[in-house]
């Protein structure tokens, strides 16, 4: 047998081998979902699309879409971990203002938490498929 034909082989088995258990789950979709109503300080678990008024404070939160997530899939040996960053709208209704933000699962690529309308929101668990996001609202 050829050698370099016996290698181009194998090494075209390895990435078709390597490229199917690495695909990513398909990205979650957004749903039309009622708003919920949050206390500063409580947790609160968004699906995406889902927003979140904070009570006594003039602010909503939307999980808006799911940026990236290169974490290790169930029953993957992994290297690294991995994060997901999702992003949030954030609106201050009674002044008309608002922004985005990015966040992400770990400190490694991105911050964890930002502040907006005197408040801090911080990103403390993604459900395993992002189609869920929790956050602590202070």
């Amino acid at each position: 047998m050829d050698l370099p034909r016996f290698l181009a082989g194998l090494f075209a088995f390895a990435v078709v081998t390597v490229g199917s258990s690495v695909a990513a789950a398909p990205a979650p979709r957004a749903v039309a979902s009622p708003a919920v109503s949050v206390t500063a300080g409580q947790d609160v678990t968004l699906r995406l699309g889902q927003e979140a008024a904070v009570q006594g404070k003039d602010l909503t939160v939307r999980y808006t879409r799911l940026v990236a997530d290169s974490r290790c899939r169930p029953g993957m040996a992994c290297f690294w971990e991995g994060e997901a960053t999702l992003a949030f709208l954030l609106k201050e209704p009674g002044h008309g203002e608002s922004t985005t933000a990015e966040l992400h699962s770990g400190p490694r690529t991105g911050p964890q938490a930002t502040t907006f309308a005197a408040s801090r929101i911080e990103l403390v668990a993604v459900s395993e498929d992002a189609g869920e996001a929790t956050l602590r609202i202070s």
